[in-house]
């Protein structure tokens, strides 16, 4: 089969402006779209989002969307989404006999969850993933969307050999981003 990548996600909304105004606060990206149709896109995906009265009618009543982001910290991103005023629900893990309060104890990939939705009632989970199971992605795309993410890879990757210099990896990290997409260096 040959390479299909999913590019964007419709979710139902009642009021556009206020969604738009919604997914801009959390620092989502506005892709520039035909008239009718908004796209925004969230920081480091490759999907994006749209909505607007441009798409073709749908059955689905607005704010019956259930979707997944798969963040590196949880912690960070439950702390940014509520300082821009989203209500995101307290973080929880999952395990062999159900949900359970706080993080995961080992931070293990895909247990660590909170939820939050847009004002419509569109949910959205949050998931932390910092290793993804053999098989989820394809080696020859290896890349981190975003220096951030390749600072905590950088934080884990020295922890688990227990020299840690928190301020060169962070450099490091806006150096290799920096270089790979073509832009200003830091000094």
């Amino acid at each position: 089969m040959t390479d299909m990548k999913l590019e964007v996600v419709i979710i139902p909304v009642a009021d556009v402006d206020r969604a738009k105004e919604f997914y801009g606060r959390l620092g989502w990206r506005l892709d520039h779209t035909p008239p009718g149709v908004v796209q925004l896109t969230p920081k480091g995906s490759a999907c994006s989002v749209q909505f607007g009265p441009a798409l073709a009618p749908s059955s689905a009543v607005a704010g019956s969307a259930k979707n997944y982001l798969v963040v590196a910290d949880i912690e960070a991103t439950r702390n940014e989404l509520v300082a821009a005023g989203v209500v995101v629900e307290e973080i929880y893990h999952v395990t062999a006999e159900g949900p359970r309060s706080g993080l995961d104890p080992d931070r293990a990939s895909y247990r660590s969850r909170a939820t939050f939705a847009d004002p419509d009632g569109n949910e959205w989970l949050l998931q932390e993933v910092t290793t993804r199971l053999p098989g989820r992605v394809d080696p020859g795309q290896f890349s981190f969307a975003s220096a951030e993410d390749l600072s905590a890879a950088l934080r884990r990757a020295a922890a688990a050999h227990g020299k840690i210099d928190t301020e060169w990896l962070t450099w490091a990290a806006e150096y290799l981003t920096a270089e790979q997409a073509g832009t200003q260096l830091p000094s």
